[in-house]
């Protein structure tokens, strides 16, 4: 295999490419190392054990470190190690790796998710939000089942109320027209909406 191109990605690190493909980034000294420079040539088998040795080990360590920095979907992990510049197969097999070792489950991800935001924000939000962050319908209709919605959107509502400082006592129809309004785009339901303020307490 011919090094078409080595190319300064960083300060650091450089952008190889392999007969015209883009096959990895390397760290200085690892092109030293390994001998790599722009015409050269690359035996298919050093190419290979630079992206398992090499290039692997430093996906999973990557997407270790990302996960021990914050909890993230299946999804948000493949963009960030794509953001990296790491290949495809290796992306593959580092998202393998944490899913074995627990530290990536979208499921959990969707419950957690969930648990969190069921009191501030209506089901239709907690959908979509999971959603744009790339876990499937399926688990998100698991995790709503686990955690269970019982008081869940009554609750939610509730806080927006108090947050609003609206009193269904006092507040004349303009003001009602409003807050229902306001619910209504946050994706709460006009007839649970409506039994909430009904039945509205500052206690609840």
């Amino acid at each position: 295999m011919t090094v078409t191109g080595v190319e300064p990605y960083t300060k650091t690190k450089f952008k190889v490419y392999l007969d015209g493909v883009f096959a990895f980034v390397l760290y200085k000294g690892e092109l030293s190392r390994y001998g790599i420079r722009s015409g050269g040539e690359l035996s298919v088998d050093m190419a290979d054990k630079i992206r398992s040795e090499v290039v692997l080990k430093r996906a999973k360590l990557r997407a270790m470190h990302l996960l021990s920095d914050m909890d993230r979907t299946e999804s948000a992990l493949r963009e960030k190690l794509k953001q990296g510049l790491y290949p495809q197969d290796v992306i593959e097999k580092a998202v393998d790796y944490v899913k074995d070792f627990g530290y990536l489950d979208d499921g959990r991800y969707a419950e957690n998710f969930v648990r969190s935001r069921q009191g501030t924000k209506s089901r239709k939000e907690i959908r979509a939000a999971l959603q744009q962050k790339g876990i499937s319908a399926e688990l998100i209709d698991r995790a709503f089942e686990i955690c269970g919605e019982e008081g869940g959107e009554e609750a939610a509502i509730r806080n927006i109320l108090r947050k609003k400082k609206f009193d269904p006592e006092t507040a004349d129809e303009r003001e009602r027209q409003k807050i229902y309004g306001y619910l209504a785009r946050k994706g709460f339901y006009y007839e649970t909406v409506r039994q909430v303020i009904q039945n509205y307490s500052d206690r609840a």
